[in-house]
């Protein structure tokens, strides 16, 4: 199993990128040290220039994989939801109950983030930082309607799904499933970043965590 496990592949949709990155050696190292630069220096300051200098290659052949910077955070986010799906279809998989199964996955979408060694070349605690603080720029965009229709967040959709299957799967007559499931896998992200940043405006801090929140939240709305 540990041998299975360790030969697992993210899938994101070939029309968010040129060449797969996971193809290829060069790919794996672009999409490395792509993350690390841009929670770094930040999305704005991230440039395929400056990505070429670190993993010591021409900018060219950064554009052999990803047209543009975009399709480069588009790609990145599509993994980071594409390895959450991962994670949480392996923890609740073998989970009979559905009350303890939503709660499962709720922890595992909102748990801090900690690497996986099965995916050696990507620091998913960096890309967790990025998720929070830059994944709204992949999709507040004038062509999200266009982007969408191409399938570029089809994961994330995915995933928001599985949650709300799970909800329905609890309480049937609960009017709102896709609407809360969206809103527990958003709503983690920005309530992560208001305990980073906006600390006054949450009761998130060292000692609620959003799991927490969260779980409660939808305890008094489904269970209620």
């Amino acid at each position: 199993m540990k041998h299975l496990l360790q030969d697992i592949k993210i899938s994101v949709s070939d029309r968010i990128y040129l060449k797969d990155p996971e193809s290829t050696a060069l790919g794996k190292r672009i999409v490395e040290q792509g993350i690390l630069l841009i929670d770094e220096i930040g999305f704005e300051n991230f440039t395929f220039r400056k990505l070429g200098k670190e993993i010591n290659s021409n900018e060219s052949s950064i554009y052999r994989y990803f047209e543009n910077k975009h399709k480069f955070l588009v790609y990145i986010t599509s993994w980071f939801w594409g390895w959450k799906e991962f994670q949480l279809v392996f923890a609740t998989n073998n989970i009979a109950d559905n009350g303890e199964k939503l709660i499962k996955a709720i922890e595992v979408i909102t748990k801090p983030v900690e690497e996986d060694s099965r995916f050696g070349h990507i620091n998913e605690v960096a890309l967790s930082n990025i998720i929070v603080n830059e994944s709204s720029k992949s999709y507040l965009t004038k062509e999200v309607d266009e982007e969408n229709l191409e399938g570029y967040f089809s994961i994330y959709k995915r995933l928001v799904r599985r949650l709300s299957e799970m909800l329905t799967a609890v309480n049937k007559d609960y009017l709102y499933p896709s609407s809360l499931a969206s809103t527990i896998i958003d709503g983690t992200l920005h309530q992560h970043f208001l305990r980073e940043h906006f600390k006054s405006i949450t009761d998130c801090n060292d000692s609620i965590t959003p799991t927490e929140y969260f779980k409660d939240m939808v305890n008094n709305l489904i269970k209620n």
